[in-house]
């Protein structure tokens, strides 16, 4: 039952004391605030770090090679590990139930790139069809390379949005022709990846094609694979490593490399590196969380001591409401609903300043680790539930000694 006269008292004993109000108030107002801001930026760093992952497949194992930098079984170091197509036919098929998506590439860097007069130097990829989807490349018109184009060896590419915009000028590039060192090639599709301009600064071609008028023969710059996916993320990331590893062995024996020649086959995982990322993330969250809590706890103690001081101001007030009958429950309750209240308003206000902030700076913050600072409405206002459990627990100490005073005792004190 609503109890006006209470909630009149509650505010005048309030009022007599602003100063120390406010900064009790004030410290749990800013225990929140800073759980929440905390809350929001790791949230943030996660998406940022996600945001990373996603420009290529999160499960991607990448094969490439360097100079030996140790003799090996008569071989002298400084020899260029080539991969070839047998290479990667090896790997394929020691590993074809693991795998989800395979591709191989040969790639011209800084490959001159005409349409009409405007001129450009981008880089050329011969690629297999599956590449789409280990790069996370988004076809906004046309289509990628298909297995037709390979097997044809087509003159044709699949062109970034970032080339379309340089060369093209607002020109639909579908079925016309650029010039790649001279050599007409068919637009056939108009690609967006996640990377931004880096990764729309690209053409890719049939590899069949590109070996063909690059001269490559049968030889390929990289191979890349993705991991068929476990439901169990740990399970993935070991049968994942797993696979690296054989890779690494597998190229070795293939090319006469020394097992222990970390220079000539790079293989890089992805899967091992996002558990790795993700791990410190989660970590950092539970950081900012113990953080947060200890600032709180540090607000409900002195909501707690700023009770007591308030039983010891009021124990002869306290004493006359005894004498004149109050009971217990009655005095337990005056000083629980005065903390609640502290509690409970400085709470939401410190949640609602919070709130406010991230929704108003969080847009603003241009950084590639940190994206979309934000924070769980529902997470948020558990948390000043759970604020005002706490300030009610801090506040029943004093209440339960005001409720033992004797009113004997209370009257004689000064």
């Amino acid at each position: 039952m609503f109890d006006i006269e209470r909630w009149q008292e509650i505010f005048e004993t309030l009022s007599k004391n602003k100063l120390r109000t406010f900064l009790t108030g004030l410290s749990v107002a800013s225990g929140i605030f800073i759980l929440v801001i905390l809350l929001g930026f790791s949230e943030g760093i996660a998406n940022g770090v996600k945001s990373q992952f996603e420009q290529d497949a999160t499960n991607k194992i990448s094969v490439w090679t360097g100079v030996t930098t140790k003799g090996y079984k008569g071989l002298n170091p400084g020899r260029y590990v080539q991969l070839k197509n047998s290479s990667f036919e090896a790997i394929e098929n020691q590993y074809d139930d693991y795998l989800e998506y395979r591709t191989k590439d040969y790639m011209i860097y800084g490959g001159t790139v005409n349409y009409q007069n405007e001129t450009g130097n981008y880089r050329v990829r011969g690629t297999m069809p599956e590449n789409q989807f280990i790069e996370n490349a988004d076809i906004g018109s046309g289509r990628f390379i298909n297995s037709s184009d390979i097997s044809s060896s087509k003159k044709v590419a699949v062109i970034g949005n970032k080339i379309k915009e340089d060369l093209f000028k607002g020109e639909d590039p579908i079925d016309k022709n650029i010039q790649i060192f001279g050599m007409n090639f068919k637009v056939v599709g108009v690609f967006y990846d996640p990377g931004g301009d880096r990764e729309e600064g690209q053409v890719y071609v049939p590899l069949t094609t590109a070996q063909k008028v690059f001269n490559a023969g049968e030889n390929i710059r990289n191979m890349a694979f993705t991991v068929k996916m476990a439901d169990d993320f740990d399970e993935a990331v070991q049968t994942s490593n797993a696979i690296a590893l054989g890779i690494e062995k597998k190229i070795k024996e293939l090319h006469t490399v020394a097992p222990d020649d970390i220079s000539a086959v790079r293989v890089n995982n992805t899967l091992e590196q996002a558990e790795k990322i993700y791990s410190l993330i989660a970590t950092l969250k539970l950081v900012f969380w113990f953080v947060g809590i200890g600032t709180i706890i540090a607000g409900i103690v002195g909501v707690g001591n700023i009770m007591l001081i308030i039983v010891k101001e009021r124990t002869k007030e306290i004493g006359i409401r005894k004498a004149l009958g109050a009971l217990p429950s009655s005095i337990i309750g005056m000083i629980l609903q005065e903390a609640i209240f502290v509690t409970m308003f400085s709470g939401l206000f410190g949640l609602i300043l919070g709130l406010g902030l991230l929704e108003l700076v969080g847009p603003q913050i241009q950084n590639d680790f940190i994206k979309y600072p934000q924070v769980d409405f529902k997470i948020a206002l558990s948390t000043v539930f759970l604020l005002v459990f706490a300030g009610t627990i801090a506040g029943f100490i004093p209440a339960y000694r005001a409720a033992k005073i004797k009113p004997i005792d209370a009257l004689r004190d000064e």
